[in-house]
């Protein structure tokens, strides 16, 4: 039997590579942010000005921006619990 786990010190630069992924983590919740915060405008003035096609894109930006943010706030969570799963196998 083979018990193979991952290996936190095993190749140089793992602890740098750790940040960049939290920074690149922290740069798509600010975009989600900023595309929620368009995609709201849009579907206002789409509103507002009686333009259905307007408002129905910026409807789909706004549920498309929240879906963003929860699956690079989840990034971590799905990774481990399919990790789980992989590993019952």
């Amino acid at each position: 039997m083979i018990d193979i786990d991952p290996n936190d010190s095993g190749l140089p630069g793992i602890e740098q590579l750790r940040e960049i992924v939290g920074a690149v983590m922290t740069v798509a919740l600010i975009l989600s942010v900023l595309a929620l915060i368009i995609s709201a405008i849009v579907w206002a003035y789409g509103s507002n000005s009686s333009n259905p096609n307007l408002a129905g894109r910026g409807k789909i930006g706004v549920l498309i921006s929240c879906a963003a943010a929860v699956l690079s706030g989840a990034a971590v969570t799905l990774v481990n619990f399919f990790w789980d799963v992989g590993q019952g196998i």
